[in-house]
């Protein structure tokens, strides 16, 4: 086998690797809620958004942590900055093919959420975001400090979230699938399922990331290319899976749920490592990125409060990310 047919094997492998692990951590993260007494909602801003932006968390610390180059911490910025580009545009957008694609003989595909409580998601991301490219726009000697303000918002946005009390039940849960003949599995089990599902999400992220690296030099794509256009992609592969999952059981509130709490944590989280460990200015390339993505964002937070989002609408978010690339490979940033 040749070295390219390798590493095609990998990153095929690696994707369908996570997808069943995501299988494994949905319904895991579902029965924990249950058990500890968290919503739905925050079973999905919180539990399920923690444990599949660690991928793209890992990503960025590492980067502006242990990498010895300016260059190598340039993609920890810019992993910071295409994960809530992604996560904006694609991530919606699939959930709006998914809801197309499984409910093929309805009249209508308005959603069943709670609009006001995903557009005041959307507003607050904003707001953070707002914040994170002004940083990078200026230079001081106090930024670093900065960094803090990002962790505290976050902590501000977790509690919010676990002491909403305004929730509904969106369907039963499955049978553990650890303990398909439980009716009550015990916790133990639960969180084994779990965390050992985050773990291999961990790690065949990883594997993916690393294959997108190796074929990024194939496609002639710089480092920070990759590191902006491709691998926010591999490592918001977890929240968009499980997005197609819980649309395919008829749970779109956890499906959007998850994609809002993890834009949450792209916005604090990963800032606050460049802030820390780097001096966070943002390249041209990395400011076209932050504007389409608040574009994308501005628009869903009009499309909720309205109230009236559907699939169809969701389904075209796409085309801001297509946006993106067009401009960006042809444009001179």
């Amino acid at each position: 086998m040749t070295p390219l047919l390798g590493t095609l094997a990998l990153f095929l492998g690696s994707a369908v690797l996570i997808y069943l692990a995501c299988e494994y951590f949905v319904n895991g993260v579902e029965w924990a809620g249950h058990r500890f007494d968290f919503g739905q909602k925050a079973t999905g801003t919180i539990l399920a958004a923690f444990g599949t932006a660690l991928p793209e968390s890992v990503v960025t610390f590492v980067a502006v942590v242990f990498g010895k180059t300016p260059a190598q911490k340039e993609i920890g910025i810019g992993a910071a900055l295409g994960g809530p580009l992604v996560l904006g545009t694609i991530a919606y957008a699939v959930v709006g093919w998914t809801l197309l694609a499984s409910r093929p003989r309805r009249r209508s595909t308005l959603l069943n959420v709670n609009h006001q409580h995903l557009s005041r998601d959307q507003g607050w991301f904003l707001v953070i975001f707002g914040g994170k490219v002004a940083l990078g726009l200026v230079a001081f000697a106090t930024k670093p400090w900065c960094g803090l303000i990002f962790l505290a918002a976050y902590a501000a946005y977790f509690w919010k979230e676990t002491r909403s009390h305004q929730d509904e039940s969106e369907g039963a849960l499955e049978p553990l699938k650890l303990r398909p003949r439980d009716v009550e599995p015990p916790t133990g089990w639960i969180l084994l399922q779990t965390l050992a599902a985050v773990l291999l999400i961990f790690v065949a992220c990883r594997v993916f990331v690393n294959q997108l690296n190796l074929l990024g030099p194939v496609t002639g794509l710089s480092p920070q290319v990759v590191a902006l256009l491709l691998s926010p992609i591999a490592t918001e592969l977890p929240e968009i899976l499980n997005a197609v999952i819980w649309v395919r059981q008829g749970k779109e509130r956890l499906a959007l749920a998850n994609v809002s709490g993890a834009m949450m944590i792209q916005a604090t989280v990963p800032t606050a490592f460049g802030l820390f460990f780097t001096p966070w200015m943002l390249s041209r390339a990395l400011i076209w990125a932050a504007a389409v993505t608040a574009i994308s964002v501005l628009t869903l937070y009009l499309l909720f409060r309205r109230g009236r989002m559907s699939g169809e609408k969701l389904s075209l978010f796409a085309v801001f990310y297509l946006l993106f690339i067009i401009t960006l490979f042809n444009v001179d940033f």
